[in-house]
C-alpha cells in the first residue's frame, strides 16, 4: 500500500507538470529525479538561446515522495552564468508536499553553458534527522545581439557631370546572433538617394542584403552626406517559449556617410566684361587687356574671335585656343580713332563652351586736342584808389576734346599781380580753372598790362589784356569831433548836427555808420561826397533810464580813413519821485492811554532834487507826527526819517493816513495808518487752591485747573512751581486766551517723601494781575506693607517632624527655600515680598533622620500695588 500511495504521488506530479508551459521538462529526458525521497521535476532545465546580456528565468518543482518530513536548507549553482531566483530558503515540505524553485540564466558572454544546482536536505523521523544533497542541471547557449554592418563603411563618387547620376552598390549585413529589423532608411545630402531595400526588412543571423546608392549632382561643387539605417535587434527568450517569449527589441541606427563632386561643363568668362577704353585723342592710340576664362569643368577650343567696331583691334590670341578646366588666357584690345567722336563694338569668341559665343563689349570716344580760352577775354579795373587794390577773377575753359596741361602763367604791368594758379596744372576736357589779377597802383595814372598763359594746347600761348586807372583817396573829416548832449530826462529826446567833408582828391563813398550807446541814433547821413563836398547829418539821444551814457558814431567808407570815429555823451535823468519805506503802518492793540512809535523813511528815488512841502495827518484820533519840519529838501537817492505814534484815548479800532505834498512826479504820497485801543487784561485762575489729598510716595496724582481771561487777549509766557513736587503739564508757553475764553491746565503732585506738602504755582501773562498764583497743598503716605499667609494639609507619614518652605518667581521654579528652621506647623507668613510682584510656593516634608520628600502642589499669588 505504501508503494502504491508513493506511485499515486509521482503520477499527480507529472500532470502537474504540463502544465507549466515554459521549457521546464525536456520530452527526452527522464521525468522525475530523486535523491533521498526529495524528488526533482525536471533533472535538466534547458534555457535553450539567450542573448548576451539579457535574463531568462526557469522554475522546476520539488516533490517530498517520502512518509516524513523533508526541509530543504540551501541550494548552490557552479556557473556564474546561473543563479538562483527567488531564493526562499530553508523551506519544509510535508509528505506528499511540492514546492516550485526558480533558477535564472545571465549569459555574459557568446558560447554554451551548463551548470549543476545542488539542494542541501534533512528528512526528519520519529527517532533521526538524515541529511542529503539533492541536484539537477540547467544548460543554455549565448549569442551577441544582431548588428547591422554596411559594406563598405562609406562612399565616393568622386567627380560627377552635372545633371548625370552615378550608382554604388553596398551590402547591409547581419554579423550578429539575433534576427533585427531595418524599419527606416534617412538619405541627407543633395543629390544622394537609396534604392534596393523594401522596409521593413528582416535579416536573420549571417544575412545580408545588397541595396544601391546614387549621386545626381544638381550643381557644381561638392556635396556630402549620410545615409542612417535605423533597425531593431529582437530579444526573444527560451526561442520564443520561455519567461518574457513575446517580441521584442531595441533600436539601433547606423550612419554611412556619403561625398561626390558636381562637374559643371566647359564655360567661358571675360574679365572685364566689357571694355571701356575712354578718350582717346585722334592720331594716338590705347589699349587695354582682357582676360578669358574656363570656369566649368571641362576643356573648352576657342576656334573663332570677330572684331566689331571702327578703331578697334584684338591681338594675343593663337587659335584655335585649348583651355583646361580653370585655365585663363589674356589678350588686348586697342582702340586708334581716325576721327572725333564714339564709337562702340564688340569681340564675339566662338568655342565649344556651354555658351559657344561670348561677346564682349567695346566702347571708347575719339577726342580732338586740347584748346584754352578765357573768360572774360581781358580785364578792365576802371579807377582804383592809391594806395589800395582791386582784385577781378577770369576763368580758363579748355574748349577741347582732350587735357591741357598749364606749365606757365605771369602778369605784366605796373601794380598787377596773379593768383590762383598752382602750376602745373591740367584741366580736362571741358573742365575749367578760376584765377585773379589784383591791381594796387602806387602813382595816379593810367597802367595796362597783360596775362600771359603757356601750355601744351593747340594754343600753346593765351594772352589776357590788363587795363586800369590810379587815383588819390578822398578823406572823411567831422565837425564836431564830438558831441555832448548834457543832461535830458528820461522819456524825453534832444538832437545834435554833425557836418563830414571830404578834404581828399577823389570822391568817397559812405557804406555803413554804426552807433553805439544806449539811447544814440542817428538819420541823414550821406551815401557819396565829391571832392571838397560837405553834408550834414543828425545825432539823437533818447535815454531809456537814469544815468551817464557814452558812445560813438562810426563812418565807413572807402577813403583814406576808412572809419572816421565822433564820440557820443549824455546823461539820462529821470523825474524826482517820494516814496515811503512802508505804505502802511499798523500799531496792532495798544492800551488805553499807552502809546507805541514807529518809524518811516522818505527816499527820493527820482533824479532830480524834490521839495516836500506839506504833512497832514487825518482820520481817528490818536495818530500824531514828529520830527518832520517842512518844508524838506530831498535831492536825488537821499533819506529822511520821521516818527509816527498812536496813543488811544479810548477802546477800539482807530484808521488814519498820512499825506504828504510835495513837487515830485508824485505830487501827494499817502501812508495809512491803523491800531487798536485796548484796556489791560485780567487773569484769574480756578480753583484758588488745589488739594490733591493723600498720595503714596513714589506714585503721581493729577488735577486740573482753569485760566480765564477778562477785559482784552492775555498771554501767558510761563510758569513756575516753588516744589519740584508739583508740575505743570498740557500746554506748550507762550499761548494767548481770549478775552472771554479760558485754558485748562494739569498740576501733577509725586511726593517724594511722607508728610505734608505745600506749594504756590505762578503764571507770569500780559495781564495787570501778573503774575497770578494758585496754591497747591497735599499729603505724601508711605506705601502700606504686604506678606502672604501660607497654610497646607500635614502629612500622612508618621514620622515627619517638620516642613521647609519654597519659593520662585517663575512657575516652576527654580525654587528657593525661606524658611531658616524647620517649620513645625503646617503655616508659614512670608514677610519679605514686594509690592506688584508674582510669587509661586511649595513645601516638603521632612522626616526624623532629615529625609526630605518632594515639592508638593505649586500655588501662586500676586502682591497688590502698592
Amino acid at each position: 500500500m505504501k508503494d502504491l500511495g508513493r506511485f499515486k504521488t509521482i503520477t499527480l506530479l507529472l500532470a502537474l507538470a504540463a502544465t507549466f508551459g515554459c521549457q521546464g521538462l525536456s520530452a527526452t529526458q527522464p521525468t522525475v529525479s530523486q535523491s533521498g525521497n526529495l524528488s526533482i521535476a525536471a533533472p535538466n532545465l534547458n534555457f535553450g538561446t539567450v542573448l548576451v546580456g539579457h535574463s531568462e528565468v526557469l522554475t522546476n518543482t520539488l516533490l517530498n515522495t517520502s512518509d516524513s518530513r523533508i526541509t530543504v536548507l540551501r541550494a548552490a549553482v557552479d556557473k556564474s552564468d546561473f543563479s538562483i531566483a527567488g531564493d526562499k530558503l530553508p523551506v519544509t515540505l510535508a509528505p506528499g508536499d511540492s514546492v516550485p524553485f526558480s533558477v535564472a540564466y545571465n549569459p555574459r558572454a557568446h558560447g554554451k553553458s551548463t551548470g549543476t544546482v545542488a539542494l542541501d536536505t534533512t528528512t526528519a523521523t520519529s527517532t533521526t534527522i538524515a541529511s542529503a544533497s539533492t541536484t539537477f542541471t540547467a544548460s543554455g547557449n549565448a549569442v551577441n545581439p544582431g548588428q547591422l554592418t554596411v559594406t563598405p563603411s562609406s562612399i565616393t563618387f568622386g567627380s560627377v557631370p552635372v545633371g548625370t547620376t552615378q550608382t554604388q552598390s553596398a551590402t547591409l549585413a547581419n554579423s550578429g546572433g539575433s534576427s533585427l529589423t531595418i524599419s527606416q532608411a534617412t538619405v541627407n545630402g543633395n543629390g544622394f538617394t537609396l534604392s534596393g531595400l523594401t522596409m521593413p526588412l528582416t535579416l536573420g543571423a549571417g544575412q545580408s542584403v545588397v541595396v544601391s546608392v546614387s549621386f545626381t549632382p544638381p550643381a557644381g561643387g561638392p556635396d556630402s552626406g549620410s545615409i542612417a539605417l535605423g533597425f531593431v535587434v529582437s530579444t526573444q527568450g527560451h526561442n520564443g517559449k520561455g519567461h518574457g517569449g513575446g517580441l521584442a527589441g531595441t533600436n539601433s541606427t547606423v550612419m554611412v556617410p556619403v561625398s561626390g563632386t558636381g562637374m559643371t561643363a566647359g564655360q567661358l568668362v571675360a574679365t572685364p566684361a566689357s571694355v571701356s577704353l575712354g578718350n582717346v585723342q585722334v592720331g594716338t592710340n590705347q589699349t587695354q587687356q582682357v582676360t578669358i576664362t574656363n570656369s566649368g569643368g571641362t576643356i573648352v577650343t576657342i576656334s573663332q574671335a570677330t572684331t566689331i567696331g571702327t578703331g578697334f583691334s584684338a591681338s594675343g590670341l593663337a587659335l584655335p585656343l585649348t583651355l583646361a578646366a580653370g585655365q585663363s588666357q589674356s589678350f588686348n584690345v586697342t582702340f586708334a580713332p581716325q576721327v572725333a567722336g564714339t564709337v562702340s563694338g564688340s569681340i564675339s569668341l566662338a568655342s565649344d563652351a556651354t555658351n559657344p559665343t561670348l561677346s564682349i563689349l567695346l566702347s571708347a570716344t575719339a577726342v580732338t586736342p586740347g584748346s584754352l580760352v578765357s573768360n572774360p577775354s581781358s580785364l578792365s579795373f576802371g579807377n582804383v584808389q592809391t594806395g589800395t587794390s582791386q582784385t577781378l577773377s577770369a576763368t580758363l575753359t579748355n574748349s577741347g576734346g582732350t587735357s591741357v596741361t598749364i606749365s606757365q602763367a605771369s602778369a605784366s604791368g605796373s601794380g598787377y599781380t596773379l593768383s590762383g594758379l598752382s602750376l602745373p596744372t591740367t584741366l580736362s576736357a571741358g573742365q575749367s580753372k578760376t584765377f585773379s589779377v589784383q591791381f594796387a597802383p602806387q602813382t595816379s595814372g593810367s597802367v595796362s598790362g597783360n596775362v600771359a598763359i603757356t601750355s601744351d594746347a593747340s594754343n600753346p600761348t593765351l594772352n589776357v589784356p590788363l587795363s586800369g586807372s590810379g587815383v588819390t583817396p578822398g578823406t572823411l573829416g567831422a565837425s564836431p569831433s564830438s558831441l555832448s548832449f548834457g543832461t535830458v530826462l528820461v522819456g524825453n529826446n534832444s538832437s545834435l548836427q554833425e557836418t563830414l567833408t571830404n578834404t581828399g582828391g577823389s570822391s568817397v563813398t559812405i557804406s555803413q555808420a554804426n552807433v553805439s550807446g544806449s539811447g544814440f541814433s542817428v538819420s541823414g547821413v550821406p551815401a557819396t561826397l565829391a571832392a571838397g563836398q560837405s553834408a550834414n547829418f543828425n545825432v539823437t539821444f533818447a535815454p531809456q533810464s537814469s544815468g551817464a551814457v557814452t558812445g560813438s558814431v562810426s563812418i565807413v567808407s572807402n577813403a583814406s580813413n576808412s572809419t572816421l570815429k565822433i564820440t557820443l555823451s549824455g546823461t539820462g535823468a529821470t523825474p524826482g519821485i517820494l516814496s515811503a519805506s512802508s505804505q502802511t503802518l499798523s500799531f496792532g492793540s495798544v492800551q488805553v492811554n499807552g502809546s507805541a512809535t514807529q518809524s518811516e523813511t522818505l527816499t527820493n528815488t527820482g533824479g532830480t532834487t524834490i521839495t516836500v512841502s506839506q504833512a497832514k495827518v487825518s482820520g481817528g484820533s490818536g495818530f500824531s507826527i514828529s520830527g518832520l519840519n517842512l518844508p524838506l529838501t530831498l535831492i536825488a537817492g537821499q533819506s529822511f526819517t520821521f516818527g509816527t505814534t498812536f496813543a488811544p484815548t479810548a477802546a477800539g479800532s482807530v484808521t488814519g493816513t498820512i499825506s504828504l505834498t510835495s513837487d515830485a512826479s508824485n505830487s501827494t504820497l499817502t501812508i495809512s495808518l491803523s491800531g487798536t485801543g485796548t484796556v489791560p487784561g485780567q487773569l484769574s485762575v480756578s480753583p484758588s487752591t488745589l488739594d490733591f489729598s493723600s498720595v503714596v510716595i513714589g506714585q503721581s496724582k493729577n488735577m486740573t485747573a482753569t485760566l480765564s481771561a477778562t477785559g482784552s487777549n492775555v498771554t501767558v509766557s510761563s510758569a513756575s512751581a516753588s516744589t519740584s513736587e508739583f508740575t505743570l503739564s498740557g500746554v506748550s508757553f507762550p499761548f494767548t486766551i481770549t478775552a472771554g475764553q479760558s485754558k485748562a491746565v494739569t498740576v501733577t503732585f509725586t511726593p517724594q517723601s511722607s508728610g505734608t506738602a505745600s506749594a504756590t504755582i505762578s503764571f507770569a501773562s500780559s495781564a495787570s494781575n501778573s503774575p497770578t498764583s494758585e496754591s497747591l497743598t497735599g499729603n505724601g503716605t508711605a506705601p502700606p506693607p504686604h506678606n502672604v499667609d501660607l497654610s497646607w494639609a500635614a502629612s500622612s507619614s508618621t514620622d515627619v517632624v517638620g516642613y521647609n518652605v519654597y519659593r520662585a518667581t517663575v512657575s516652576g521654579g527654580p525654587f528657593t527655600k525661606i524658611n531658616t528652621a524647620l517649620n513645625a506647623t503646617t503655616a508659614f507668613v512670608d514677610n519679605s515680598v514686594q509690592a506688584g510682584q508674582t510669587y509661586y510656593y511649595v513645601t516638603t516634608a521632612v522626616d526624623g533622620t532629615g529625609l526630605e520628600s518632594g515639592y508638593s502642589n505649586q500655588v501662586k499669588t500676586i502682591i497688590p500695588t502698592p
